[in-house]
């Protein structure tokens, strides 16, 4: 959000409202959020109800900001600290709100970036790199591929375009070619490093190039600099959290695959 429109927004409590209101609903069209019906009339207290199934409801009912009790102003600013990556205890100081309650805002937000991705995005195409990194804190014994206690994650990266992520069960074949197949485009040229899980590929109808980090980083065209790129992004930004659970931390992958997608762009705009 530019800071011209956010300074605009904040002058007001309707204004934030409106806000809020115009971003909710997809061509800005009223609708049902129970059976999506769009055929409803206006009750008096900006209430309406559904002319298919009476269900009445108002312009936040069913929103993930009707989940926490709070002004829009302070809203718009939980969502402008959350895009500047301050911390939910910096942002519960600076609202004067609790910090249980930043913390759920700011989980709030990052559910909506998850239910804002497409179910079934489109394919990647041309050249793709993929490859796997292991996310956790710092332990004694074994780094890399193996390492204890650590999370898998499986990462797609479209030179030029977006990457796409996944924490996955294991690295074996059959786990990485499943996403793979289901991301990206059959003829694709894909790149990757020398891993057996990636053997299979070129059975699979994509042309495979891979490169030995034994010996360079880069050879031509053939590397996957763009995802090292994208994991050393990540980990920083995870690290500045001191730890994450794990039944949280895809949210929070998802929250750093939405930033690094939208790095160039306003991130909550209208």
């Amino acid at each position: 959000m530019r800071t011209q429109d956010f300074e605009r927004l904040i002058l007001s409590e309707n204004r934030a409202r409106l806000f809020f209101r115009r971003t909710g609903y997809k061509n800005r069209r009223i609708f049902c959020p129970v059976c999506q019906g769009r055929r409803v009339y206006r009750l008096a207290g900006k209430r309406y109800r559904c002319k298919r199934c009476k269900y009445t409801f108002h312009d936040f009912t069913g929103r993930w900001i009707n989940k926490l009790n709070g002004s829009f102003k302070t809203w718009l600013w939980l969502i402008k600290m959350f895009e500047l990556e301050v911390s939910a205890l910096r942002a519960a100081v600076q609202c004067g709100i609790s910090y249980p309650t930043a913390l759920k805002a700011y989980d709030l937000l990052r559910y909506s970036i998850l239910a804002s991705a497409p179910d079934a995005p489109d394919l990647l195409a041309g050249e793709i790199e993929l490859d796997e990194s292991y996310f956790g804190g710092r332990r004694k014994g074994k780094r890399g591929r193996g390492a204890a206690s650590k999370v898998p994650v499986f990462g797609i990266y479209e030179r030029n375009g977006v990457v796409r992520v996944e924490v996955v069960p294991d690295v074996s074949a059959r786990s990485l070619l499943e996403q793979t197949i289901k991301i990206v485009r059959r003829g694709s040229i894909v790149y990757t490093d020398k891993f057996r899980s990636y053997d299979s590929l070129m059975f699979c109808g994509y042309r495979h190039l891979r490169i030995d980090h034994g010996k360079t980083f880069s050879s031509g065209k053939v590397y996957i600099n763009g995802l090292e790129g994208f994991w050393s992004y990540a980990k920083q930004r995870l690290a500045h959290f001191h730890g994450v659970s794990k039944e949280k931390f895809p949210l929070y992958l998802k929250e750093m695959e939405f930033r690094y997608n939208h790095r160039k762009q306003d991130l909550f705009g209208e």
